[in-house]
């Protein structure tokens, strides 16, 4: 494992895994969110945020976690592994929740420069509406690079701590 995409709904805990993972490996971790963002939640531009993919796609190895439908497929493209947290609608909503109060008018560590941590109803659609409108689309670029790709699903704390627990051995 050496180029790892790291996958599931907001609130999944993909990034507390993805430092889990990258402590055990010894792997830059990539948060995307904390490079598509600038401060104030300001989107870059397509170009910008293209231009900035490609040269962390380049890199010999990293832990990368984050969603972007969009560029899915170009980062199937260089990954060797990619697993997908795959936790119910109520855990990530809680999860998100959770995560405003503990970092309510700050930023996470994970996020850029003035993104202080926000929860609104526009989010929370998006993760209660990801099981439907983004999940399948995920399983299907999935599907399409399983011959090429190590996909593991993960669909439980237990799971999760097993393998993470099995590249400890």
């Amino acid at each position: 494992m050496k180029r790892i995409l790291i996958l599931g709904s907001s609130g999944s805990g993909k990034s507390k895994f993805s430092r889990k993972l990258g402590a055990l490996l010894n792997i830059e971790i990539i948060h995307l969110d904390s490079y598509f963002w600038k401060p104030n939640w300001e989107m870059l531009s397509k170009e910008e945020w293209n231009s900035i993919l490609e040269k962390l796609l380049k890199k010999n190895n990293w832990i990368m976690d984050g969603n972007y439908l969009r560029t899915l497929d170009l980062r199937l493209q260089y990954a060797d592994t990619a697993i997908f947290l795959d936790f119910n609608r109520y855990f990530c909503m809680i999860r998100c929740i959770s995560r405003f109060f503990k970092h309510s008018g700050k930023n996470r560590p994970d996020m850029c420069v003035g993104c202080n941590e926000k929860f609104d109803w526009e989010f929370a659609r998006w993760i209660w509406n990801y099981p439907r409108d983004i999940k399948p689309r995920v399983f299907d670029l999935l599907n399409k690079y399983s011959d090429k790709v190590d996909i593991q699903i993960l669909r439980s704390k237990k799971q999760i701590d097993r393998f993470l627990n099995d590249i400890k051995k």
